[in-house]
């Protein structure tokens, strides 16, 4: 294991003729909680989407455990994604024809494991998350805050070594925020869970070990100023 489970070195990446990302650096340990913050536009979207491997930047590097990413193919970093990253989205991102417990299990599905046994590993997060009844309900038929710690459970279930969350309470109220931080932490310590947060909400940064904030598409550490959205 190296010291920076997951990193940015250097990284530039534009879109067209309008730079996104100019010379951005940032990594963190493992089981370290960082909050990346920012306006909107920042690039702070777009730097949590580089180190998973979704985008591939213009130059620079995204290291995992010290092996490139960037350099590898679209086959290998799906891989990547696939066993050793888990993602939570501000909308959840659940599969509106799949049950709570089918959309929690689909990453160990994807995995090879078979159904059964990926049921099994499920059902005990929905006690933890305070789900319990809801395994067959569908996305439809749960409230914002029952979705996205159903979101959550699908981004931890598989034991990622690195969690991504990209503005995780953004459609929540502040109280049902305040709880899937809780949640979502809690997991990630018991884990030893690497977590990758972007927000603009220093009470959402408050929960991280450590805060930088991206501003035009450079990363500047400490967050020593507030953030206005």
């Amino acid at each position: 294991m190296t010291a920076h489970v997951i990193e940015a070195r250097d990284v530039n990446l534009s879109f067209g003729p309008t730079p996104a990302l100019r010379g951005a650096t940032v990594s963190a340990a493992p089981g370290e909680i960082l909050a990346v913050m920012g306006p909107s536009g920042s690039g702070k979207s777009t730097l949590l989407f580089c180190l998973a491997g979704i985008l591939v930047p213009d130059s620079g590097e995204i290291r995992f455990d010290g092996a490139r990413v960037d350099t590898l193919d679209e086959t290998r970093r799906s891989a990547l994604r696939r066993d050793q990253f888990g993602f939570v989205f501000q909308f959840g991102q659940l599969v509106p024809e799949l049950t709570a417990e089918e959309n929690v299990a689909l990453p160990l599905l994807l995995a090879g494991l078979r159904r059964n046994k990926a049921i099994e590993q499920v059902r005990p997060w929905f006690e933890r998350l305070g789900l319990d009844g809801l395994e067959g309900r569908r996305s439809g038929e749960l409230s914002g805050g029952q979705a996205q710690r159903v979101a959550l459970a699908r981004g931890m279930v598989a034991k990622p070594q690195v969690l991504f969350a990209d503005e995780p309470t953004g459609s929540l109220d502040s109280l049902t925020g305040e709880q899937v931080m809780s949640l979502l932490v809690d997991a990630a310590r018991e884990q030893g869970t690497t977590v990758v947060i972007v927000t603009h909400e220093a009470r959402v940064a408050a929960y991280a070990d450590r805060q930088v904030v991206v501003r035009d598409g450079n990363v500047h550490t400490p967050a020593t100023e507030p953030v206005v959205a």
